[in-house]
């Protein structure tokens, strides 16, 4: 069994035990608390109104059963032009949902993009910077890779032109000799 001291200020347990935890939060005022005075009005107003809605809950399920009881061999009688009545009525509805919700959609979509192309449009200048300087580094390593090609062709054409040249003079002298 757990011993354990009382001290004015602190509660010290040689070997805690829940029991004992138990009973000291009971005994100690600091650990006890209750329900405020704002919960307790707050349960004694929606006490009342809970019993009103499931009074009206259960009479209404009284009456639905009772018109389903009354309403059944109607349905059996009138089945044939009840059935494809009852598949119109739900398709129009399904129609008409699928529609409003359509409708939102584009509704929200264009909002959405409103808002966007509004927020876009607040910082063009900034946009405009950015675009121009970067078009000018477009340009610049452009150029400058035009630049390279060019030397290169240059000089592939050049290294070229003098062995083709060397080769034509060789071969045209040794033509002029036979």
């Amino acid at each position: 069994m757990a011993t354990t001291t009382y001290d004015r200020h602190q509660l010290t347990t040689t070997q805690p035990h829940y029991r004992h935890d138990q009973q000291a939060r009971l005994t100690h005022p600091q650990h006890q608390q209750g329900p405020s005075t704002g919960k307790i009005l707050t349960m004694m107003a929606l006490l009342p109104l809970t019993g009103i809605l499931f009074g009206l809950a259960g009479i209404t399920l009284v009456g639905t059963v009772i018109g389903l009881a009354i309403a059944t061999p109607l349905f059996v009688i009138f089945s044939p032009v009840i059935v494809p009545a009852a598949i119109a009525i739900g398709l129009a509805v399904t129609g008409f949902l699928t529609s409003g919700t359509f409708g939102l959609t584009g509704l929200s979509s264009l909002s959405y993009l409103f808002s966007m192309v509004r927020r876009s449009t607040m910082s063009v200048p900034d946009q405009m910077g950015y675009v121009k300087g970067k078009l000018q580094d477009v340009g610049e390593y452009t150029g400058q890779k035009t630049k390279d090609l060019g030397y290169k062709i240059q000089h592939t054409a050049h290294e070229m032109g003098d062995q083709g040249q060397g080769g034509r003079k060789e071969g045209g002298k040794g033509g002029d000799k036979a």
